[in-house]
């Protein structure tokens, strides 16, 4: 299990919960009510699931791809630990990871 610490874009709101080897960090945040829109459903052809990584687990991840790293010119608030949600799949060794929600953030399905 992979522990996962979201925090909202003012900093006052924390919320950890779990996921699995296999769970997109999209789908649970979204699942936990975290303001993350994925408009495109994980296509990644939008980039309304940007998150900012902790820095200290930023290095955790697989390297993004060209693709998203195009889709990130696109979003707003983007920092050099910027990723896609939906870009993120948990796996074994990952055993935690942080993730900060942007400033500037709407989420237009309202949840």
């Amino acid at each position: 299990m992979t522990l996962i610490r979201f925090i909202s874009a003012d900093g006052r709101h924390v919320q950890d919960v779990t996921g699995k080897p296999g769970d997109r960090l999209l789908d649970i945040a979204q699942a936990e009510g975290q303001p993350l829109e994925g408009t495109c459903e994980g296509q990644m052809a939008c980039s309304t699931c940007h998150i900012v990584v902790a820095a200290e687990d930023f290095a955790k991840l697989p390297r993004a791809s060209e693709e998203e790293e195009d889709m990130l010119d696109l979003a707003s608030h983007v920092t050099r630990h910027s990723r896609l949600s939906c870009q993120i799949w948990l796996t074994e060794a990952l055993d935690s990871l942080t993730v900060h929600i942007p400033g500037g953030v709407h989420n237009m399905q309202g949840r």
